[in-house]
């Protein structure tokens, strides 16, 4: 079912599709099958939906990254979009350019998701999270809303961090300009769990099975299955049995 008052320029369009009004998609763009597109979507060239994917309103994917001019990282991307099949992308999330999603992933309610993004299978992406460019993010892992990954940062699989969670990937905050082999994002290990509010701060390392307290400030590598908590972080101290 198509409404007359959408815009589709391409031909590559699977069987049993909804698309409602309002809807712009572009030629070079690949819909596939049993897809259903919520009014006032827009879908550039080169972006590939799965089966069986929902699109809610007002939602943008194909973006391109534009810097105006005055950013210290200039935007590098591919004119591409996977997204695999079964994807809920929330109302009014942006999907930049060069973004790979994969299977049974939900993207929430006004979340945005830079270039080179790379999202595993069967994620979580909460409403209003934003992932800056080039983050990675491994199969099972949940991101609970507002929370906000920094550039060139890795996630592994079935991680789970808590809503407000907020990271960094440059000490200098700017000053010493662009350097990618040393502005870079935390790393964190499988099954790690973020509590809410955490602060993350550039180049360290969460190791795999980690805990990090709610309203932790991170400003070193925890060990894996390490519990952290306070600001600055430190290492849970083990209470005796008694207590």
């Amino acid at each position: 079912m198509r409404s007359p008052l959408s815009v589709v320029e391409t031909a590559a369009i699977g069987r049993d599709v909804r698309i409602d009004e309002f809807v712009v998609i572009r030629d070079g763009a690949t819909i596939g099958d049993r897809v259903t597109i919520h009014p006032n979507v827009v879908i550039e060239a080169g972006v590939s939906i799965g089966s069986g994917v929902e699109i809610f309103p007002g939602t943008y994917i194909g973006k391109e990254p534009r810097g105006a001019g005055n950013l210290a990282r200039e935007p590098s991307f591919e004119r591409r979009v996977s997204i695999g099949p079964d994807c809920v992308i929330g109302p009014s999330a942006t999907i930049y350019l060069d973004v790979e999603i994969g299977d049974h992933v939900l993207v929430g309610d006004g979340a945005s998701i830079r270039e080179q993004c790379r999202i595993g299978a069967r994620c979580v992406i909460g409403r209003h999270v934003t992932l800056n460019y080039d983050v990675a993010v491994g199969t099972g892992t949940k991101i609970m809303d507002h929370t906000w990954l920094a550039g060139s940062m890795r996630v592994g699989r079935e991680v789970f961090i808590s809503g407000g969670v907020l990271t960094a990937n440059d000490n200098a905050m700017g000053r010493a300009g662009f350097d990618p082999g040393i502005v870079r994002g935390p790393a964190i290990g499988d099954g790690a769990v973020i509590g809410a509010g955490a602060i993350l701060l550039p180049n360290i390392t969460v190791g795999a099975g980690a805990t990090v307290g709610a309203g932790a400030v991170v400003t070193r590598d925890v060990a894996s299955g390490e519990t952290v908590l306070g600001a600055p972080a430190r290492p849970r101290t083990k209470r005796p049995e008694a207590q």
